[in-house]
């Protein structure tokens, strides 16, 4: 054999030996320092998944110092944890841990075809509430997400003693619906047009939404930002369709009086009043009368997207909140 092909066959030798020995170690060497655990036993990890008593999985991130006061985004439909980045980021740097989670059939949480309701959506939050042990922890809803936090802190966060105090921008309840007991909601067929819509064209009326009324861009005073528009498309078309088609239902006609009314702990509300997605005279106003303990702030001229579009405006203003 010539030299060249004994000096590469003796050092395949070895490399093989040496990869066996590896791959011995590996296993061992993986699990030698185990996770840090949380006061609950649970390892501490940045981001992950839970599942639910039905069985859902629900995704989860969890940045920052555990041993901080937790603040816990929930996201508005059809979006996902994603759309909270900017006020993730800017908690963070603040000293603060910082909570967001995907809801059933959105983002990369399960897409399930039961659940898609606001009972679900605040049992899942309370899941994940759990699972991470959070205390002291306020919560910060926008649009859907809003009606999320009112429903959890009512029924699960508050009873609990697990919430500090609450934040409502943009959300949905008391309840968006016309009905004889709510004259200030939007008719029926406005909903029935958004479910038509998606269950045409769900990609193209994302398009629609995001670069229209979502964010003001429709306005001619308003410049388009493309990727603003291609992030809120993003995140809408990772759901699953017919959770987002179910959810038009869930925020739309759940009547969340009853949770407005039963929050005790200290809620700040805060609107633009041009908000062409929940009109703001049925929304922050009748919130901020239901609520036992509310701060109440109306922003001239922003829309319903403005925690992204004047971000540097209502970041402060929300920080301002959770020091006070």
């Amino acid at each position: 054999m010539p030299e060249t092909l004994r000096a590469l066959s003796r050092r395949s030798v070895v490399i093989a030996s040496a990869s066996a020995v590896a791959a011995t170690l590996l296993p061992t060497m993986t699990f030698a320092l185990p996770l840090p655990l949380q006061p609950n036993g649970v390892p501490r990890m940045s981001s992950g998944f839970i599942k639910t008593k039905d069985g859902t999985d629900i995704f989860y991130k969890d940045w920052g110092p555990k041993e901080a006061q937790p603040i816990v985004f929930h996201h508005g439909w059809p979006l996902s944890s994603d759309d909270w980045d900017t006020q993730m980021l800017f908690f963070l740097a603040e000293g603060y841990r910082v909570v967001a989670h995907d809801r059933r059939g959105h983002g990369r949480s399960s897409q399930v075809d039961t659940g898609n309701d606001m009972d679900h959506y605040a049992a899942d939050a309370s899941a994940v509430v759990e699972h991470l042990d959070l205390k002291r922890a306020v919560h910060i809803g926008h649009s859907t997400g809003g009606g999320e936090v009112a429903r959890y802190v009512a029924k699960f966060g508050q009873p609990q003693g697990r919430v500090a105090k609450a934040v409502l921008v943009s959300s949905v309840p008391p309840m968006m619906l016309k009905t004889a007991s709510n004259p200030g909601g939007l008719p029926i067929s406005v909903f029935d047009g958004l479910r038509k819509t998606l269950a045409d064209n769900r990609a193209q009326f994302y398009i629609d939404l995001a670069s229209g009324p979502f964010y003001g861009f429709n306005r001619p005073t308003e410049k388009l930002s493309q990727g603003v528009v291609d992030n809120w498309w993003r995140q809408g078309m990772m759901g699953g369709a017919l959770a987002h088609y179910e959810g038009i239902k869930a925020f739309s006609e759940t009547d969340q009086t009853a949770d407005l009314k039963a929050i005790t702990v200290p809620t700040l509300v805060l609107q633009g009043d041009d908000d062409q997605i929940v009109p703001f005279a049925n929304a922050a106003l009748l919130q901020a009368k239901l609520l036992k303990n509310a701060t109440l702030k109306i922003y001239k001229g922003f829309p319903h997207g403005m925690l992204t579009t004047h971000a540097d405006v209502i970041n402060p203003d929300l920080l301002a909140f959770v020091k006070s």
